[in-house]
Order: structure tokens, then sequence, then C-alpha cells
């Protein structure tokens, strides 16, 4: 029981469980888990320390890509830190990555109501990663009008965070959606050719 409480002691530590759990070739540093997880850098620490303690995670140094801003240009540099990784050898991996596996955390108002907020959406089509089909090319199709990126980024964010993994998606402007949907442009296709679901549809498509 002392490993359940201490893996499962906080909805902080379920996400963070699941950043290093369904990218089990990655490391992370505080820093980084924090971001990617939507947690302080501080509730991040004491979640990866605890998470070490119990041989889920392993310390491992990596390389990181350190982005910076210098006269209005971004300069990307490498630099050597100390991380953790998922320890494959932790006897209940599989059961754990079988069991958050099969947990969805957003029902599709969730979904609805969090893009909803980035601008006048006609559109929205999940796939791939929402409705576990690994095969699929995008996870998440956004289009509307009015919409505002960087509230929409920032959602999408947030919804990684709770899935534990980065989705890909793509965004489009309606006039510009359309034109693409008449000259059968291929990404589109592969999606409403493929398994997936319109959880808005104002398109009539």
């Amino acid at each position: 029981m002392d490993i359940l409480e201490k893996l499962f002691g906080s909805a902080a530590k379920v996400k963070i469980i699941k950043l290093f759990l369904f990218n089990p070739d990655d490391a992370f540093d505080v820093a980084q888990t924090a971001e990617r997880s939507k947690v302080s850098i501080g509730v991040a620490r004491k979640e990866i320390s605890d998470l070490e303690k119990i041989g889920f995670l392993k310390p491992k140094t990596y390389t990181k890509e350190i982005k910076k801003q210098k006269n209005r240009t971004i300069v990307l540099s490498r630099k050597r830190v100390n991380g953790w990784t998922l320890d494959r050898k932790f006897p209940y991996v599989e059961d754990i990555t079988s069991f958050l596996s099969n947990i969805n955390p957003f029902k599709h108002k969730d979904i609805i109501d969090k893009i909803s907020r980035a601008g006048k959406i006609k559109l929205l089509i999940i796939a791939g990663v929402f409705i576990k089909d690994p095969d699929s090319r995008i996870d998440l199709l956004v289009v509307g009008d009015e919409l505002k990126n960087t509230q929409l980024d920032n959602i999408i964010k947030i919804i990684e965070s709770e899935i534990g993994k980065e989705i890909r998606y793509a965004v489009f402007e309606t006039k510009e959606f359309n034109y693409r949907l008449s000259m059968f442009d291929k990404l589109i296709r592969d999606l409403l050719d493929y398994p997936h679901e319109k959880i808005i549809n104002k398109l009539g498509l």
C-alpha cells in the first residue's frame, strides 16, 4: 500500500507518472517536468523524489536544448543536465501502463468546452490518442474563425499535461480548410478516410 499511496497520491503525481510512462525513451529535468505537467517546480521536485524512492524513476544525464532570445532572435544551445527517466525494471510498469492507457481523462464535452474558448469553432475532430488509434496521422483537427492561436496553444498544452503525451494537431481557418478539402489535401483526406470522431460539425461533413 505504501507504493500505491506514493504512486497515486495526487493529481499532480498522476500527470507526472503519465509523462514518464508514455515517453519511456525520454528524460526530463525538474523544469521540463513542471512545464509539461503544468505543475509548480516545487511540486514537480517533490513528486519526482517520491517516484525515484520507489524505483519508478531513475536518474539520467542527458543533453537538453536551451532556447534564449538575443536581439529578437531565438538562439538554440545544448547543455548536459541531470534529469530522470522511467525505470523499466519497476515491477508494475506494464500494469500501470495498461491501467492508465484505458482511462480517458476527457469526455467530448470537456474537449469542446476547452477548445471553444479559442474562437468560433466550426469543426472539431478527434482521432489518434483520443480514440486509441496509434496509426492516425494527427490526434486533433480544429477548424474555425477568429481563432486565438496563442490561447489555443495553451489549451493544447493543458490537454497534453492531462494525457501525458504531445498531441499532433492541425488548425485551419474555415476558408482555408474548405479550400484544402476541395483540393483533396492529403492530411485532411487521411484524417477523414480513417477512424475519427466529429465532436463539432457545423460544416455538414
